[in-house]
């Protein structure tokens, strides 16, 4: 019995200089994780840094009628502009069509192309009435000199459903396909209520801080996961 004990003495201590390969190993791995770690948040805090830098556009107030609603930047895609007429209801949601629409089927135009993408707003108009479970939407693209429709439909009142949800059911003809008088009629349905051309000043400097706020609250939490990952490593 003692004899099988010294053996398998001999053998541990045979197998040390494994043990200890592999615990060099180990420490390298952590020590090239660590330096990858630091290269990165080295990399977030200094893009950070910059972006905090960027003066804001000239303050926009919205048109007249409309006021921004409360805790709209802190949101995701919800209402933006509200307003009352008569007894609706207005509520516009507003992002880039090139966040729909990534690259916005374009071929690669260069500085054109961008100026092209920031330009091109993606409007939902929901015109609501106290006293119907339906409100009337719109879906429309908005440039600095115009506004089109994309199409019309009614459907459940938004509540905190925020923007632009798939139809389940069948919600109007294509709005290219209506006679053109219908379709006039319809823009100057909307112009009435002050959704026109005239809000895309505002709307563009709103997403310009919608954007920068979001860009640097997205630098600090990716920053917070790496660097409680690398205090977690080293505890």
């Amino acid at each position: 019995m003692s004899g099988i004990w010294r053996r398998l003495s001999r053998g541990c201590r045979a197998a040390q200089p494994w043990r200890t390969i592999t615990s060099r190993s180990s420490s390298s791995s952590a020590n090239i994780s660590a330096a990858v770690d630091s290269m990165l948040l080295r990399s977030i805090k200094e893009h950070y840094l910059d972006v905090s830098k960027m003066n804001p556009p000239p303050k926009v107030s919205p048109p007249s009628g409309f006021t921004v609603l409360k805790g709209a930047l802190d949101g995701s895609n919800g209402p933006v502009l509200s307003r009352s007429y008569g007894n609706e209801e207005i509520n516009i949601s507003v992002m880039r069509l090139s966040n729909i629409v990534p690259g916005g089927g374009g071929d690669g135009g260069g500085a054109d192309e961008e100026e092209d993408d920031i330009n091109q707003l993606f409007l939902h108009v929901d015109v609501s009435k106290p006293d119907q479970h339906k409100s009337l939407n719109f879906l429309c693209g908005l440039y600095p000199d115009a506004l089109g429709i994309h199409s019309v439909s009614l459907r459940p009142k938004l509540e905190d459903s925020g923007f632009f949800e798939l139809p389940s059911s069948y919600n109007g003809p294509v709005f290219g396909d209506l006679d053109e008088r219908m379709r006039d009629a319809f823009h100057a349905y909307i112009d009435e209520r002050g959704v026109n051309e005239d809000l895309f000043a505002f709307l563009q400097a709103w997403l310009y801080v919608k954007d920068h706020r979001n860009l640097l609250r997205w630098f600090k939490t990716v920053g917070s996961h790496i660097n409680e990952k690398s205090v977690a490593e080293d505890a």
